[in-house]
C-alpha cells in the first residue's frame, strides 16, 4: 500500500498533523495517521532526520515529507509565513530537488491569506541563530529559510528513489537573534528544558528574548495545524497522493 511518510523534528510540531500524537511517535516510533499517512517525531539535527526517514521507509512509507518550522533568512518573510521550497540545498553537495507536480499540488492547496514562499530552503549541520549569520547565508546562497533536517530527509529520499516534498513555517525571522540558551539547550537533538533553564539562571537578560521566541513559535505552530487540519485542502495535498505522478 503507497503512503506518506511525515518526518518531524519535535512533537510539538508533529501534532499539527496529529494533535493527540502518543508518547511512542515522541521516543522514534512510528504512528498511523487517519489519512493512513505514517508520522516519525524524529529529534532536532541531520542524523536523527535520516534516522527518521529510514524508520518510514521501513515501515512502509513510499513517499516522504519534512514538516515542522524553519528559521527565516529572506528579510520578507514574517514570522507564520509558510515555505514550500522548490529545493533544499545545504553548504556542501548539489542542490536537492524535491518532486515538482507534488510540491505543487501543496502549494495550491496553501490558505489564500497566508504569507508563503517557494523559494529554496538551507540546511544545515549547526545552529544558525544570529542576524549576522543569517544575513551571511542569505547572500551566499540564495535561499530564504534554514532549518536542520530536511536535507538529510531529501538525500535520503534520493537514494531510495521516493518522492520527497518539504512543509515549513518560519519562526525566528532574519532580524531576530537566537538566544544563545536556546541553541545550547538544542544541541543535543531535543530542547531539554533543563538545561535550557540552567542556562537562563546564569544569563537572566535572556528571558524576555526567550519568551519572545516562545511566542513566535507558538504562532508557527498554530499555522502548521491550520494546514495540517483533516480533511482540508493542504492536509490532503501533503497525503493523498500527487506525489505519485512522475517527478
Amino acid at each position: 500500500m503507497s503512503c506518506v511518510g511525515i518526518v518531524a523534528a519535535l512533537a510539538s510540531e508533529a501534532r499539527a498533523f496529529a494533535p493527540d500524537v502518543p508518547a511512542a511517535a515522541s521516543a522514534g516510533e512510528v504512528v498511523q495517521l487517519e489519512d493512513n499517512a505514517l508520522l516519525t517525531v524524529s529529534g532536532m539535527g541531520w542524523e536523527a532526520a535520516q534516522a527518521g526517514a529510514q524508520r518510514l521507509a521501513r515501515a512502509g512509507a513510499t513517499a516522504l515529507a519534512s514538516v515542522g518550522t524553519a528559521g527565516g533568512l529572506d528579510p520578507a518573510l514574517r514570522c507564520g509565513a509558510v515555505l514550500v521550497p522548490r529545493e533544499v540545498h545545504v553548504l556542501e553537495g548539489q542542490p536537492l530537488a524535491v518532486h515538482a507536480p507534488w510540491r505543487a499540488a501543496v502549494l495550491a492547496a496553501l490558505p489564500r491569506d497566508c504569507q508563503f514562499s517557494e523559494g529554496a530552503l538551507l540546511t544545515s549541520r549547526i545552529p544558525v541563530g544570529s542576524r549576522l549569520d543569517k544575513a551571511i547565508a542569505w547572500r551566499e546562497t540564495g535561499c530564504v529559510a534554514i532549518d536542520m533536517e530536511s536535507a538529510a530527509v531529501a538525500r535520503f529520499a534520493a537514494s531510495a528513489a521516493v518522492p520527497f516534498v518539504v512543509l515549513r513555517v518560519i519562526v525566528d525571522t532574519a532580524g531576530d537573534e537566537l538566544p544563545e540558551p536556546v541553541v545550547a539547550a538544542s544541541r543535543g537533538g531535543n530542547l531539554a528544558l533543563g538545561r535550557l533553564l540552567w542556562h537562563l539562571a546564569l544569563t537572566p537578560w535572556n528571558i524576555a528574548q526567550v519568551h519572545r521566541l516562545a511566542r513566535r513559535f507558538r504562532t508557527a505552530c498554530d499555522m502548521l495545524a491550520r494546514l495540517g487540519e483533516p480533511d482540508l485542502p493542504a492536509r490532503r495535498a501533503l497525503t493523498a497522493g500527487q506525489w505519485r505522478a512522475r517527478p
